[in-house]
């Protein structure tokens, strides 16, 4: 059983905003949609989809709408319908939205010494603890890889999320989040066996 497969997951990020070509803190989710960048993004991460002929059985979404945009192109190559995880949202950053890293030190010198430093405190006082954002992503995933048993599925999500997995599934600590690298229009492969997961690829980009 150890070596038993449960499920495949392939994270594909969503591809580049005003906000993600900047670095921005975002949680709202009808907000901003892809750029033209994002949509070029997002035909080259379907395209390798295709040449690299990966199969899914099931194709999921988080329900922002930059998520939603790329995931209906990838829906049209496999000729099925996705399902959108209504819980699987980005981080909330309270009063951060809209921000940059440099943004917050500049305003907020103290908030932003916590922010980097404390993964348990909610920074600002409106927002999700890395903590806790780590374990909600997590118990949401293991959430689908039990209704997945044996499946091979595409999650299109945000790479806040993606960093998120990557922590659960090798036991990284919320505090090494932020060091992790995700960048839109990537893909990122996870294979969750009974007793462990194996991160078999993370963050490719299509040249």
């Amino acid at each position: 059983m150890y070596f038993s497969r449960k499920c495949k997951i392939t994270y594909i990020s969503h591809g580049a905003t005003i906000y993600s070509e900047e670095a921005r803190f975002s949680d709202v989710l009808n907000y901003p949609q892809l750029n033209d960048a994002g949509q070029e993004e997002v035909e080259k991460i379907t395209e390798f989809l295709r040449l690299r002929g990966i199969k899914n059985d099931r194709i999921y979404t988080s329900p922002a709408t930059r998520t939603l945009q790329t995931a209906q192109v990838i829906a049209k190559l496999y000729k099925k319908d996705y399902e959108v995880v209504n819980d699987l949202t980005p981080r909330k950053c309270g009063a951060f939205n809209g921000l940059t890293y440099e943004q917050i030190e500049e305003k907020y010198p103290d908030e932003f010494d916590k922010l980097i430093n404390d993964p348990s405190a909610p920074i600002p006082s409106d927002a999700e603890s890395l903590n806790d954002f780590v374990i909600r992503i997590g118990n949401i995933i293991n959430r689908i890889v039990n209704e997945n048993i044996s499946n091979r599925i595409i999650i299109v999500t945000t790479p806040d999320i993606i960093k998120a997995a990557i922590c659960n599934a090798l036991n990284i600590p919320a505090s090494s989040l932020p060091k992790i690298y995700i960048k839109t229009g990537s893909a990122t492969q996870i294979s969750y066996f009974e007793s462990w997961q194996s991160l078999i690829y993370s963050d490719y980009t299509p040249i």
